[in-house]
């Protein structure tokens, strides 16, 4: 069957409409008030003109007919009225980076042809400075915050604009079809829009498998069925719902029956404050992303005293967890599984490795979802689970459309192969003998060093293996030599002071010499997402400006 998302939180509400669904600092938002006020919105948004301009049967795969509302807010209750209220108009949301300067969100906003805009009030001074260079953006509504910033001209206040409209369905019917848009981070690139239809990213990531290797979710009784069975349990969710992986944990939790927590401090981690709101709420599984919150949650675990003895599920994905970290987890935690997702706004949940302390610990290789495989280097062949061959992490199945007003990106990384349409976004990846898949990094980062591909993730994996480094980022520069060289940025941990040949030694235990850094340059700090994704633009430049060491 087919699901749209009204359809699909209508039955999730009906199934439970007192169950809480978000609980954050003071606010317990349950899933009948969150169908009222997303009803509200919608109704609102309709008064504005928002509507359909055309199905997706007279469309191309890159192309939308809907208008698309951009959400441009820290975690709360409010993202997911957003997310709900638009498709409930028929409008398309989309995420917006909440750490873009005023270029970039320009850029963002326009690339979007963003209709509407939800935004937290402290981000109206940036708004306001490109409004004028923005003719389509007609519908500002500004959600208030302790910044003090006053509405902007034309703005409307969002829970006045609430209480103005309707609780009633909205007089649209939704479709499967309706688009689901996540732009990329941008980490290697401009920023994508990437076109789903919520049909096929429910099933791909959101809920439409009751898990990651289960089966399909039948229909919305079935739906129903599964979440009056659950007993509620509590996901903390710690990366920014601006980001895929929170939006598709947040509503995969919510189809299984769950209610989804947020730390008090929405807008940077602060471990003390993740793991004492994980204790108080008593949460079942928590959702990181790799090692940059890893790390500092691990050094609070060492620090603090917590009560975690009902947590059993750490969850990570958007970045690499380290198996040094995963082990260290295990030894705060012995009780727990490690949960290690992988997959991209281009193809959903991919494959997971499952870590504890009876099946042991390992980082790379997963255990493939439904749909993921691997194609041939010249994307001509969709490989054996018995090939060895080096190739590309596809997905078959429900895939997206497109790339938002991108024809050609978009025949590039949805191909036809063998007469299927597969995903192929850019990560390497190969076969084992058991049948698992190890991916080994994405090629828009991989350093030609010599004529050898060197795989960044895999380089940054090996050097965190020793105890002194904090965080590392790998990249390639310019080398007379060898093409490429491979530089590893490091920030050590406070009060270490490993030099270049202890980390060299280090990762010369876990991967080839040919592989090693030439070079270390050592920072304060490694700049990365909100999500805690690599900034690969970044490292590049610090490569290329530092000679290292």
């Amino acid at each position: 069957m087919d699901f749209h998302f009204p359809g699909v939180h209508d039955a999730i509400s009906e199934a439970a409409p007192d169950r809480e669904a978000i609980i954050w600092r003071d606010r317990r938002i349950t899933h009948a008030e969150l169908a009222e006020r997303s009803k509200r919105l919608a109704n609102y948004l309709l008064s504005r003109g928002v509507k359909m301009h055309a199905e997706r049967d007279s469309l191309a795969g890159h192309e939308s007919g809907q208008d698309h509302l951009g959400i441009y807010l820290y975690n709360g209750n409010e993202y997911a009225e957003a997310m709900f209220g638009a498709w409930r108009s028929r409008c398309a949301p989309f995420n917006v980076n909440y750490r873009y300067v005023e270029e970039e969100l320009l850029y963002l906003l326009d690339n979007a042809r963003a209709r509407a805009l939800v935004y937290h009030a402290e981000f109206a001074p940036r708004i306001a400075a490109i409004r004028d260079r923005l003719p389509d953006l007609e519908i500002l509504l500004q959600v208030a915050d302790d910044s003090g910033e006053p509405l902007l001209p034309g703005a409307v206040d969002y829970e006045e604009a609430l209480a103005s409209a309707s609780a009633q369905t909205p007089a649209v019917e939704p479709s499967p079809d309706d688009l689901y848009i996540l732009y990329t981070g941008g980490t290697t690139g401009m920023p994508k829009g990437v076109l789903w239809r919520s049909a096929d990213i429910f099933v791909a990531a959101m809920g439409g498998r009751k898990q990651p290797f289960g089966e399909l979710v039948k229909d919305y009784d079935d739906l129903r069925e599964t979440v009056a069975a659950s007993f509620g349990p509590k996901m903390l969710c710690g990366p920014p719902l601006m980001h895929g992986a929170a939006q598709w944990t947040t509503f995969l939790f919510w189809a299984s029956g769950g209610t989804v927590v947020f730390p008090d401090d929405v807008k940077k981690l602060e471990p003390a404050d993740f793991l004492s709101t994980c204790a108080r709420e008593k949460c079942l599984t928590v959702t990181i992303v790799g090692d940059a919150f890893a790390r500092p949650i691990l050094d609070e675990l060492r620090r603090g005293d917590y009560d975690l003895s009902g947590l059993f599920v750490v969850g990570s994905g958007g970045a690499p967890l380290s198996t040094a970290n995963k082990k260290e987890f295990l030894e705060h935690l012995p009780h727990v599984t490690i949960m290690d997702g992988i997959g991209s706004s281009e193809t959903g949940v991919q494959a997971s490795n499952a870590s504890n302390k009876d099946t042991g610990v390992s980082t790379g290789d997963f255990r493939p979802a439904a749909g993921a495989g691997v194609a041939s280097e010249d994307l001509t062949r969709v490989l054996a689970p018995d090939s060895d061959e080096v190739g590309w992490f596809t997905q078959s199945g429900h895939v997206p459309l497109g790339y938002l007003g991108d024809a050609e990106k978009t025949a590039k990384t949805f191909p036809v192969i063998e007469g299927e349409r597969l995903s192929v976004p850019g990560d390497r990846a190969r076969y084992r003998e058991d049948g698992s898949i190890e991916v080994l990094g994405r090629d828009s980062v991989t350093i030609n060093s010599g004529g050898e591909k060197i795989f960044a993730e895999e380089v940054e994996h090996a050097l965190k293996q020793h105890a002194d480094v904090f965080d590392t980022v790998v990249a390639g520069r310019p080398s007379e030599r060898w093409g490429q060289e491979v530089v590893a940025i490091v920030q050590l941990r406070e009060g270490s002071s490993a030099g270049p040949d202890e980390l060299r030694a280090e990762a010369e235990k876990h991967i080839a010499r040919y592989k090693l850094p030439k070079a270390f340059v050592f920072r304060d700090a490694i700049q990365r997402s909100p999500s805690g994704k690599a900034d690969y633009r970044w490292a590049r430049a610090q490569a290329e400006e530092d000679p290292g060491s």
